[in-house]
């Protein structure tokens, strides 16, 4: 009985930690977006108009996506249902490929919502190895 405690502790602290993957992820953005940002300080601002506090403006919802998301692959790996990860990133493109498409060619929206989809997922899957090993471990 204590296995089995021990076990559903481990999966639900190692599925939140995996949810809330939001500060790194935000942190990977800002950075990345500071580093390609030229020294120029008008084209600092037209920059920061086109990267990540235009991309956060024109694609609401996306800490909470973000979430639901990282419990998606989280609980697909877990549970050997890794095909759900390809139906969740589905679901996530099509839901936001209107306001992908729509982008000026000099938005960064598209550049920063797929490197964010990917930190996403290897936050989400190191911690659904990390559970898997310490469910296997007992």
């Amino acid at each position: 009985m204590l296995t089995l405690v021990l076990k559903a502790l481990i999966v639900l602290v190692a599925g939140l930690a995996a949810m809330l993957g939001n500060p790194l992820i935000r942190l990977l953005l800002r950075r990345i977006d500071r580093a390609s940002a030229p020294a120029d300080a008008e084209v600092d601002v037209a920059r920061a108009n086109l990267g990540l506090v235009e991309a956060q403006r024109e694609l609401p919802g996306g800490r909470w996506i973000g979430i639901l998301e990282r419990l998606t692959v989280y609980v697909c790996i877990l549970t050997g249902f890794t095909a759900g990860i390809a139906v969740a990133l589905a679901v996530k493109g099509l839901g936001r490929y209107a306001e992908l498409a729509t982008a000026g060619p000099t938005s960064r929206k598209g550049e920063l919502f797929i490197i964010g989809t990917f930190a996403s997922l290897l936050w989400a899957a190191a911690w659904a190895g990390l559970a898997w090993w310490g469910i296997r471990a007992w």
